[in-house]
């Protein structure tokens, strides 16, 4: 390993200058300043602290080694450490972390730290190695279970994470670069964070130092309880994101007993509500989740929730931020009663329904996602519209209900600040069903319209506004 000491080079060149053109003096003594022993107090009492945390958990954070014959997923997909090296026969070898689940072998992990192994070890802190079986995964979470043959283990213990702080002090440990038991602090920065990097995204957001080969360790407060599995990292910005410990002991449960998660789902795609969006819908404030779609046949669709809705509590509990209401469905038993109460174009509705086992194959909840008749209408907005014919459908495999695509958009124009892209659907503008390019114009005839999208990656709402003079 090849480290630069770059702080010694500067130091020593600066000591030999100074002795040899210093002209000799007398010692200058500076006035002391007074300790404030409350302050140290408070500083040793936080660095006992994490040296206790340190303590108590290491030995429940193991080493995962594995071996593929293949390159392994974009060098672990997210920060799972030394992934690419490739030995003589061929083989990528890489490694990431995780943490004990129960004191019989369970340990919790990233699924993308061992989704295409041929061959996982398992590393323990007392420096004993075992042979490690996949007993269950769900990339849904990015979350796996492996196995090992050992008993008595130090099994973590982990926190509710519902209850967790923002601005608590947390701890990272893990295996970063391939070296063993680094502890790393921060603060929990923030909760409930959705970047589109996994189909099911409720992540603790922190600036304790991740980096690769932390994947699968765990995220722990001062109680040294486990708060969430670290899992991504937004490379290069000191900020990570941990699977919350109220999703990843369950899954854990589940991987355990039955090897695969069985969770509810009404069947809907959501987003968060814009003060812009909500202004558009009517509503004074921006609490809530704003529909996007409704999948067909689905537990929403039969009891009647439509695109555009928003869901503004679940069981009487209020959803806040969208991300509420993924939260909310996750943690019922599938099959159960639930009771939505929906704001729809201003008027307050009740919807009943049971919810189903998720389906396997499904996109993110929660994220956006002949020429024919050509449309130069509303070129204030920056957006040209073209009729959608079947081979247009065709090229972008679309088999949804819109009838306009997106041509082109203008860079720096209205539609392009909106989020608008070559390829996107117009499915409504101002709630009403778009059936030619001009019903774009028609509705932005005022200024600005509402807009639902159809694209590739999902149905989402946006307001396209005109530049004023």
């Amino acid at each position: 390993m090849a480290l630069a000491f770059a702080g010694w080079t500067a130091l020593a060149g600066f000591v030999t200058y100074s002795y040899a053109n210093a002209a000799p003096s007398a010692p200058v003594v500076a006035a002391a300043t007074p300790v404030n022993t409350e302050d140290v107090n408070r500083a040793v009492q936080l660095s006992d602290a994490f040296a206790d945390v340190a303590e108590r958990v290491s030995p429940s954070v193991v080493t995962i080694k594995v071996e593929a014959k293949q390159e392994l997923p974009d060098v672990f997909k997210f920060f799972g450490g030394r992934g690419g090296d490739e030995s003589p026969q061929g083989k990528v070898q890489g490694s990431g972390s995780g943490v004990i689940f129960t004191s019989d072998g369970s340990i919790l992990t990233n699924n993308h730290v061992v989704e295409k192994a041929t061959r996982i070890d398992v590393v323990l802190r007392d420096g004993r190695t075992f042979r490690a079986k996949v007993a269950g995964t769900d990339p849904a979470v990015d979350l796996a279970v492996v196995k090992i043959d050992a008993k008595d283990l130090p099994a973590a213990t982990f926190a509710d994470s519902n209850k967790a702080r923002v601005g608590e002090w947390v701890l990272a440990i893990g295996a970063p670069f391939g070296l063993d038991y680094t502890l790393t602090a921060g603060v929990l920065s923030a909760k409930g964070r959705s970047i589109h990097a996994n189909e099911i995204e409720d992540y603790l957001q922190t600036d304790a130092s991740i980096n690769p080969g932390n994947s699968g360790g765990p995220l722990v407060n001062l109680q040294g309880q486990v708060l969430g599995i670290n899992t991504v990292i937004i490379g290069g910005s000191g900020i990570g994101f941990a699977i919350p410990s109220s999703i990843a002991r369950s899954v854990g449960e589940q991987l355990q007993t039955k090897g695969k998660v069985s969770r509810a789902w009404i069947g809907v795609s959501f987003q968060p509500l814009t003060s812009e969006l909500a202004k558009s819908l009517g509503k004074s404030d921006t609490h809530g989740a704003l529909i996007a779609s409704v999948v067909p046949k689905s537990p929403a669709e039969k009891a009647g929730v439509k695109p555009g809705d928003v869901i503004e509590q679940v069981d009487g509990q209020p959803v806040v931020e969208s991300p509420d209401l993924l939260r909310a469905v996750l943690m019922k038993p599938v099959g159960s009663k639930v009771a939505l109460s929906v704001l729809r174009d201003g008027k307050p509705v009740t919807l009943q329904m049971n919810t189903a086992e998720r389906p396997g194959d499904l996109r993110a909840e929660g994220s956006p996602g002949e020429s024919g008749e050509a449309s130069d209408a509303p070129g204030a907005l920056g957006l040209n519209l073209q009729q959608l014919t079947p081979q247009i459908s065709q090229e972008l495999s679309y088999k949804g209900p819109g009838k306009v695509v997106v041509a082109g958009v203008k860079p720096g124009s209205p539609a392009d600040r909106a989020g608008l892209q070559r390829g996107d659907i117009v499915v409504e503008a101002d709630r009403r069903a778009v059936e030619k390019p001009g019903d774009v114009a028609a509705a932005a005839k005022d200024g600005k319209a509402l807009l639902r999208v159809d694209r590739k990656t999902g149905s989402f709402y946006t307001v396209v506004s005109k530049d004023e003079d």
